[in-house]
């Protein structure tokens, strides 16, 4: 073989048997025609990654997916890279019934198909095969085009949502057949983080990340006060507006701001629960607001005072991203925009030059959108901001 040419995945994953250097990686019978991978899930507490993500570490590294030292470990990542090479190629087929995954050191046993001629190729899939394409009408969906089994792109949701913890899995297989969902009712999100960013006339002054299943305040003065003695202590993270010296303004802005900051004593209550995002508006002064439960995106949404609103119904973006995997759909929103104040969406104003908003994202939601390299960087998000505040001017 030439320096430098690269081994096919039953060449490599054979050599790797051979060398011995993984544990539980091993031929499965004498005529090594099956072998066990070692499959053990992230979430279990005795799993380490140095020893339990090594093989598939190793893939990514001699695919190029993974450099050491320059990008960040993903485990995850590796072990579903693999899966989905073993499922899409046609030299292995998986032998479920001779698998081990309740055990301390669980593993999967793979056949090694023999003389099963060439390779299929992209082109030449079936068409039980899932073909997924960027489309210019889902922003943020990668310009090249991918091609997933059926098989492969349910079991790498799955082991997504098992390993990140993002749900708790109450059935012990999720559905693998299109057009079944990916996502089992069963499913209960319990990453309730939310990444919030307040921005002054677009500039951004400040940027966190809640970590208690409360939510948080977001409020100029103090918590409403409730009785302790009956509803507890108020455990929600409390973030202060900061004051608009932090940013350069015009002396007439800063003091519009000032006047409008005096009417958010009490603020706004956000929290994520297993089924949404959720608002409670305390304070005097009008809270507008859009995202992808808002009423109206060309005129403003008003929040009522002292009303529950639902900002993300989060079994209908699971959904809607099960459609945009399949090709049916453009990529979900899981962004909420607040504006304090002024009126909003504002289709004759752009939002940079609003005195004071904020946006809000559940973090699970944005790891899920990235994990399938469907979610916007804040920079590319900038760039449409600043172009589309150009086209208005």
């Amino acid at each position: 073989m030439e320096d430098g040419a690269k081994l096919h995945l039953k060449e490599w994953l054979i050599t790797q048997i051979e060398s011995g250097k993984y544990e539980g990686l091993s031929w499965e019978d004498e005529a090594k025609s099956m072998f066990r991978i070692p499959w053990k899930h992230a979430a279990k507490k005795d799993y380490k990654q140095t020893e339990d993500a090594a093989l598939f570490k190793a893939w990514a590294v001699y695919k190029g997916k993974y450099k050491e030292g320059k990008d960040k470990a993903d485990p995850t990542m590796w072990k579903t890279r693999l899966r989905c090479a073993l499922n899409k190629s046609t030299d292995f087929q998986e032998v479920p019934e001779r698998n081990q995954l309740d055990i301390t050191e669980p593993y999967k046993v793979y056949r090694i198909q023999r003389d099963n001629g060439l390779a299929r190729t992209a082109e030449s899939l079936q068409p039980k095969d899932l073909q997924i394409k960027g489309s210019p009408k889902s922003p943020g969906f990668p310009d090249k085009q991918y091609y997933l089994t059926e098989s492969c792109l349910c079991s790498a949701l799955e082991e997504l949502m098992r390993e990140h913890m993002y749900c708790e899995l109450t059935d012990k297989k999720l559905q693998n057949q299109i057009p079944a969902p990916f996502f089992s009712p069963a499913l209960t999100i319990s990453d309730l983080r939310m990444q919030v960013t307040l921005l002054y006339q677009g500039q951004k002054v400040m940027k966190v990340t809640t970590s208690t299943p409360d939510g948080c305040f977001i409020l100029q003065g103090h918590v409403p006060l409730g009785n302790e003695r009956i509803y507890g202590r108020c455990t929600a993270q409390q973030f202060s507006f900061p004051s608009p010296a932090s940013v350069s303004l015009p002396s007439c802005m800063a003091e519009a701001m000032n006047r409008l900051l005096c009417h958010l004593e009490r603020g706004v209550l956000l929290w994520v629960a297993p089924d949404g995002v959720f608002i409670k508006r305390f304070c005097q002064g009008r809270v507008y607001w859009s995202g992808p439960m808002a009423r109206y995106t060309d005129r403003p949404n008003k929040l009522e005072r002292d009303k529950t609103f639902k900002l993300l119904d989060i079994p209908t973006f699971l959904t809607e991203l099960q459609s945009c995997l399949q090709g049916k759909g453009p990529v979900p929103s899981c962004e909420i925009e607040l504006c304090f104040g002024e009126e909003y969406p504002d289709p004759n104003v752009p939002k940079t030059r609003k005195l004071i908003m904020a946006q809000v994202v559940p973090l699970f939601a944005v790891e899920l959108l990235q994990k399938f390299n469907l979610g916007e960087t804040e920079e590319k998000r900038a760039m449409l901001s600043s172009k589309t505040e150009g086209e208005m001017m």
